[in-house]
């Protein structure tokens, strides 16, 4: 299950380190050898990551550490999703369903006790 992003314009590597549960050298690494992440960099040359950056990197370590895929197979399969917008968007609807169905086990657990 994804974390919930908070609603922000960018995010700091400690941010998305701590979001991700990987080391920040964890994630300068995948942003070496995925080109879907590309975070800015501010005037003090700390990283920024866009909401999409972070969105991708939830779902790289998904397919990493929770699906079994390799970093070259974890390529592929993000680059036939034809593009890192897709991807993103799939994660954020499903990021929005986990929450609708937490949601509705609670108002199924409040109806349960109500009998």
């Amino acid at each position: 299950m994804s974390p919930e992003i908070p609603d922000k314009l960018y995010f700091k590597i400690g941010e998305v380190s701590k979001l991700a549960s990987v080391a920040p050298h964890v994630l300068r690494y995948w942003e070496s050898e995925f080109k879907e992440i590309q975070p800015k960099r501010a005037n003090s040359n700390q990283r920024l990551y866009k909401r999409n950056d972070v969105e991708i990197i939830l779902l790289i370590k998904t397919l990493l550490h929770e699906q079994g895929y390799t970093l070259a197979g974890a390529k592929k399969f993000l680059s036939e999703k034809s593009e890192a917008p897709f991807v993103a968007k799939v994660t954020h609807a499903t990021n929005h369903l986990e929450t609708i169905k937490k949601e509705l086990l609670v108002v199924k657990n409040i109806l349960q006790e109500k009998e």
